[in-house]
């Protein structure tokens, strides 16, 4: 019997593609924008910088100083 005929009597059949193990690496760091450099904005990017300035910023505002 064909591909074909098969299909056309049974259909198709999607299947799970099944579970996948917990990777064991969860402390790395998984994007750009967690690093250090990123952050700070001393790797030279314009973006970077830009949004260094902005958590620089908002980080000196008053509603951010938790008294202690």
């Amino acid at each position: 019997m064909s591909d074909i005929d098969d299909i056309i009597e049974h259909g198709i059949v999607f299947k799970a593609g099944g579970a996948k193990a917990p990777k064991q690496d969860d402390n790395k760091v998984k994007t750009k924008a967690k690093k250090k450099k990123y952050i700070t904005g001393a790797h030279g990017s314009g973006s970077a910088k830009q949004k260094a300035k902005y958590r620089e910023q908002r980080a000196k505002r008053k509603s951010q100083h938790h008294s202690k």
